[in-house]
């Protein structure tokens, strides 16, 4: 999801894409018919954009940040209409159904799904599953034990209990309200098997039609098992921080989430000049990100205790559940903005690509200086015979093409490819010696231990493979 922004910083347009980067191109790599498109290139300043897991959460979230700041580009979906939601009720006797509205008196509240169908397609199987009362009379047990209902044509069609005439006892009727609960959860995944072996058992009794209807029930249920965490009722106000580095460079983004919807964010970069530690360049990027986008929650989520933050903040970790699925959110927009950033670097200096990439590998395998001439090896025979053998060849982490090598295996029959490795390393590199060449600074082989204690072995003149493989 992207944002447009201003020369006076303000959000103009607001758009999701799978492809950020074609999307973006397409903006200004074409001359535009409409005249609304030319006049919102124009105007771009600056963008911004938000990393999300699916096509549903950026739906949600461009549908919040719409009706949060109305961009003069965003016309058409400036209806105010809200995606909808599950309430369960707090009465004795709770009803589930479909809302847009949303009031925390009446109930709890679950979504809001992007797509409608989908939450009405859950509200009806929830009712085949359980039969749970549907009907919006306000029954107490009072009432009920008075006399005051009779059941309806619905408890006739056995989709609802009779709960109106006590034909079920409240704690059963409590019982499928916790069920359905959990299915809204996410947490169905014990009726999901009593479904899917339902399936099967209907299946095997050739009832296909009857099977393919647990089936869509089990495929609607697996569906909502993922539900998104954009827009969750359940999260309240929070700000979630995300943390990472790269070098002397740290990045740390910031989601502010608003009545359960993620509605800002925004993301920083931090160059280290002395040794500070992580906690307390985080406390710092805390109170900066904070009032670049004026928040005054006072929960805040955090991979690590950070130092010097504001006392009167609770400050904590998440560890599971919908908050812990936030800050993951926030550590994957802080690792792609990272990301980002050093495509960018290395589009301007190539050079200082290669030495960070050859860095990275200097530290993963231990090595004591940059492999920046590195040979790969690799063996081939067709049933033990035409034995050949090629050597690929980098010089600062690009291919050098003109120093590729290709032999044909002299003196070992048969398939051995320990002593083709050994022939081939010890031709390579004795000719390397005699013309007074640079052995490599490392030695890659297509194969396992075997192959690695081939090279080893092999005697090289005066040098030696060994701290190169």
């Amino acid at each position: 999801m992207y944002q447009y922004f201003n020369s006076e910083g303000e959000i103009i347009y607001v758009g999701k894409a799978k492809n950020l980067h074609r999307r973006v191109n397409s903006y200004f790599q074409k001359d535009h018919q409409s005249s609304k498109t030319r006049q919102l290139v124009a105007h771009i300043a600056d963008i911004r954009y938000v990393v999300v897991d699916s096509e549903q959460d950026a739906f949600l979230l461009e549908n919040n940040l719409i009706k949060k700041y109305q961009p003069h580009y965003n016309i058409l979906l400036k209806d105010g209409k809200s995606y909808p939601s599950i309430c369960i009720t707090r009465e004795p006797y709770p009803r589930i159904f479909k809302t847009r509205t949303i009031n925390k008196k009446w109930g709890d509240y679950y979504g809001p799904y992007s797509f409608g169908n989908t939450v009405d397609l859950m509200i009806e199987l929830i009712h085949k599953l359980f039969p749970i009362r549907s009907c919006n009379m306000p029954m107490t047990a009072e009432q009920i034990e008075r006399g005051k209902f009779k059941v309806c044509l619905k408890y006739h069609l056995k989709t609802c209990c009779g709960i109106c005439e006590q034909k079920v006892n409240k704690e059963q009727y409590a019982i499928w309200v916790t069920q359905a609960r959990k299915i809204i959860r996410g947490d169905g995944h014990e009726i999901s098997r009593q479904i899917e072996d339902e399936m099967y058992r209907l299946s095997a009794e050739m009832k296909f039609e009857e099977a393919q209807r647990e089936k869509e029930k089990l495929e609607l249920l697996r569906q909502f098992c993922s539900k998104t965490i954009i827009t969750n009722t359940s999260a309240g106000d929070v700000d979630v921080f995300g943390y990472d580095e790269q070098d002397d460079n740290v990045y740390i983004s910031m989601l502010h989430v608003h009545n359960g919807s993620i509605v800002q964010g925004q993301t920083i970069e931090y160059k280290k000049r002395l040794d500070e530690a992580k906690e307390e360049i985080l406390g710092m990027g805390m109170m900066e990100l904070r009032e670049q986008l004026g928040s005054t929650t006072r929960e805040v989520i955090v991979p690590f205790i950070p130092d010097g933050f504001d006392e009167t903040l609770h400050v904590y970790i998440a560890l599971n559940g919908d908050k812990k699925k936030l800050l993951d959110l926030a550590m994957q927009n802080v690792r792609q903005y990272k990301l980002d950033r050093i495509k960018q670097a290395d589009k301007l200096n190539p050079d200082q690509r290669a030495v960070r990439i050859l860095g990275e590998l200097q530290r993963m395998l231990n090595l004591p200086t940059l492999p920046a001439l590195i040979d790969s090896f690799d063996n081939s025979n067709i049933n033990g015979t035409n034995a050949v053998a090629g050597c690929v060849v980098f010089r600062m982490a690009k291919p050098s093409k003109q120093d590729y090598k290709r032999f044909e295996i002299k003196t070992v029959e048969g398939a051995d490819d320990y002593a083709s490795m050994r022939e081939v390393v010890r031709r390579r590199y004795n000719h390397v010696v005699e013309e007074g060449g640079k052995l490599p600074d490392l030695i890659i082989a297509d194969g396992g231990i075997g192959q690695m204690h081939a090279i080893r072995e092999a005697e090289i003149g005066r040098a030696s493979c060994r701290e190169r493989v």
